[in-house]
């Protein structure tokens, strides 16, 4: 027999010691001081003798309509008024103390000052509040001086960065893929060279590694078509499967469920009907009392965005899937200025420059031209609310067509709906003889004649 060499190589235990990677993270330590921003605006408290965050709310709920600290809208900036106009015009906080709590009874007066910003400001004059007190226009002027706090979204970024600096102390991701990749050569390195030993121990022993001849069999495709039942059988499936896929197919001609265009100003309904808690009919006011719901006005969109010139988002910043889709607070803001562009406002100068351009919006729920639907008669009568066909819209970054729209799916919906009769003088005199034909309490829309073809096409 011939001698193969080191043919008990393998035979030993051969063992392999791994590294055994471990990563240890220290938690950075907290401040003990307070932040900038914070002992800012502690001075700026003591300076103005009010208090900052109070002042926030204050003018949040009172002045941000008109006002905001770094531009001018319907009134000039407030950042620093009380500095600025003691400094520029000589005025102290006791005309500031008059001026918010009658500006007309300023204005009357004759002070030179009030009359200027009157007629700057087109004549437009400011609401009296005098309600407010001493101690709350403090703390609206002690909000005023305080420096503006970092957007939200730059505090989250900056969270991102201390993340990645506290994962950077720990191994790199690149040493860890290497010494896999090593482990992994190694492995196959030792597979080649037990196949290489295995193929001399069988030569030594005289195995010879032939492959014997398969016996030659009847094709498979031949003995299938040799066979009428399978070829009978299999035929009938494939018609009946293609017959059921055409008709599938065919179905679905004209149905647009899951359609979401791409509009030429993105319009977020998650903010203003979720967030913001708009209700659907202020836009869609015609969908009341007429057959279309009606695409807004773009007049109706400055009734808050002349005040409403950016994006802030929520106090928590965006979230991340908004992150990961690029819905961030500059890209609200850009939406807007294409808002502006489209309707010809001068942010600057607060006015209309008559230099407007058409949107072109894409319609989304679009019913063939020979089926009626009137909105009021579903809004206003039957009192159905918006999202019963349109879906969970107070939830849609953009807008798509929830339901099909369906003959089927309308059907359906008049089979099953109970007819609002309670408290609906519209109902009341057909309600009571349906009663009596149908013997029931409740009628439903086809009980109304909701399934005569006449009502939807004509």
């Amino acid at each position: 027999m011939k001698k193969v060499l080191y043919r008990h190589l393998f035979s030993k235990v051969l063992g392999f010691s791994l590294l055994l990677f471990s990563a240890s993270f220290y938690a950075q330590e907290e401040a003990a001081n307070a932040t900038a921003e914070d002992a800012a605006q502690e001075v700026a408290a003591d300076a103005a003798g009010g208090d900052p965050a109070k002042g926030k709310q204050i003018f949040n709920q009172n002045c941000a309509a008109c006002h905001a600290l770094d531009r001018k809208m319907t009134g000039p900036a407030l950042a620093n008024v009380e500095q600025r106009l003691s400094e520029e015009e000589g005025l102290d906080k006791e005309w500031l103390y008059a001026w918010i709590k009658n500006s007309p009874g300023v204005i009357a007066s004759g002070d030179a000052y009030a009359n200027k910003i009157y007629a700057e400001y087109n004549q437009a004059a400011m609401t009296p509040f005098p309600t407010l007190s001493n101690q709350d226009i403090d703390d609206i002027l002690a909000y005023t001086a305080a420096p503006p706090s970092a957007p939200a979204q730059a505090t989250a970024a900056a969270a991102g960065t201390g993340e990645a600096g506290a994962a950077s102390g720990g191994i790199s991701n690149e040493i860890i893929l290497g010494a896999l990749a090593l482990v992994f050569g190694l492995l196959v390195v030792m597979l080649i060279l037990v196949n290489k030993t295995l193929r001399r121990i069988a030569e030594a022993n005289g195995v010879i590694l032939e492959k014997e001849k398969a016996e030659k069999s009847v094709p498979l495709w031949k003995a299938f078509a040799q066979n009428q039942f399978l070829v009978l059988m299999s035929v009938i499936f494939l018609l009946l499967a293609s017959a059921y896929f055409a008709y599938g197919w065919m179905m679905q001609v004209g149905v647009d469920q899951g359609y979401a265009p791409v509009q030429p100003i993105h319009f977020s309904h998650k903010i203003h009907a979720g967030d913001n808690r708009i209700e659907c009919k202020y836009c869609h006011s015609s969908a009341r009392v007429s057959k279309h719901s009606g695409i807004p006005s773009l007049n109706v969109c400055m009734n808050c965005h002349k005040s409403i010139y950016q994006y802030t988002g929520n106090p928590e910043g965006p979230s991340a899937e908004d992150l990961a889709s690029g819905y961030t607070n500059e890209f609200y803001t850009k939406e807007i200025k294409k808002l502006y562009k489209a309707v010809g406002w001068d942010e600057e100068n607060q006015k209309y420059t008559g230099e407007a351009q058409p949107v072109e919006w894409v319609r989304i729920h679009n019913l063939p031209d020979f089926a009626y639907f009137n909105h009021s008669q579903h809004v206003s009568v039957a009192g159905i609310e918006c999202q019963t066909c349109h879906g969970p819209i107070e939830e849609m970054e953009i807008v798509e067509q929830h339901s099909p729209l369906t003959m089927g799916w309308c059907i359906n919906c008049h089979r099953e709906t109970n007819v609002k009769v309670a408290g609906n003088a519209y109902y009341e005199a057909i309600h009571a003889e349906l009663s009596k034909k149908y013997g029931v309490e409740n009628l439903t829309a086809a009980m109304m004649g909701g399934l005569e073809c006449g009502k939807c096409h004509y």
